[in-house]
């Protein structure tokens, strides 16, 4: 019996080559698998927009307008998402800036490995330096690691880490960055340099410049009180500056403290939260 099945399963195969020779036709291809599902925020997440919708929004990494010259990996809409802990801090900040007559406006806030990842791919590629004259001008480009201004994690994508800064009430608009303009000093003086409608702190957003470190005693008068308005203000609900970024504050206890995630920015990584 056993010779007798394997002659029939000879017989068979060779008549179906037979059959395709004769057709031309192709055995039809597997399906390709499935793509594995996007991750989704833990539940310790949030749009800040839930928490308080008056703090403004300018989301620079979803734009060309910051230093790579392109929207970022894993930003797929312009939204601040943190942990709720820090979001709920950043609405107490909020409350007593209201009653000062400025609001907060965030830059950044969760920021997935994957934008991490596309830092570190545009600093290692030294002939690109589209932005180098308003966001590096000093800096040569391959000291970009050494010297601190990029690195392969950043405490953004532990979620309880925000750039931001400081805008007067009434809010005017910023106007659009037009890919191609011409580029000024992030450190020039405010009425040259992109127009932002936040308060003078001395430098745009993401200069990587000394004078950005929010002590640096270049920086006088009323850039510098507007620095530690912010600083003071977030300092009263929890948050950390950074010393060598004026804009760069994180909430302390951090829920958590050693997790780099990589959901993309979007609402529906945060659905139902």
């Amino acid at each position: 019996m056993t010779g007798l099945a394997s002659a029939l399963r000879t017989l068979a195969v060779t008549a179906t080559a037979g059959l395709l020779a004769l057709t031309g036709s192709v055995a039809a291809p597997a399906p390709p698998a499935s793509a594995a599902p996007e991750p989704k925020a833990p539940r310790e997440f949030v749009a800040l927009d839930a928490v308080d919708r008056t703090i403004l929004q300018e989301m620079r990494y979803t734009t060309a307008h910051n230093f790579t010259g392109v929207p970022v990996d894993g930003y797929r809409q312009p939204l601040c998402v943190l942990t709720r802990p820090a979001a709920e801090a950043l609405h107490r900040a909020q409350v007593r800036l209201l009653a000062r007559g400025h609001t907060l406006k965030v830059y950044d806030c969760y920021r997935p490995q994957r934008a991490v990842d596309h830092f570190v791919r545009w600093a290692e590629d030294l002939e690109d330096e589209r932005m180098k004259e308003e966001f590096y001008p000093l800096v040569d480009k391959s000291r970009l690691f050494a010297d601190g201004y990029i690195a392969e994690k950043s405490g953004h994508s532990r979620g309880s880490t925000v750039d931001l800064t400081i805008v007067r009430l009434p809010a005017l608009p910023t106007r659009a960055y037009r890919p191609g303009e011409r580029l000024v000093e992030c450190y020039a003086p405010r009425e040259e340099r992109f127009p932002d409608n936040s308060v003078d702190m001395g430098t745009g957003y993401d200069c990587f410049d000394t004078r950005s470190h929010t002590d640096d005693p270049r920086i006088t008068g009323a850039q510098r009180a507007n620095r530690q308005l912010l600083k003071g203000v977030l300092a009263e609900q929890g948050f950390v500056n950074l010393p060598e970024e004026w804009w760069h504050f994180t909430f302390r206890p951090e829920p958590f403290p050693d997790t780099f995630f990589d959901f993309p920015v979007a609402r529906r990584s945060v659905a139902g939260h």
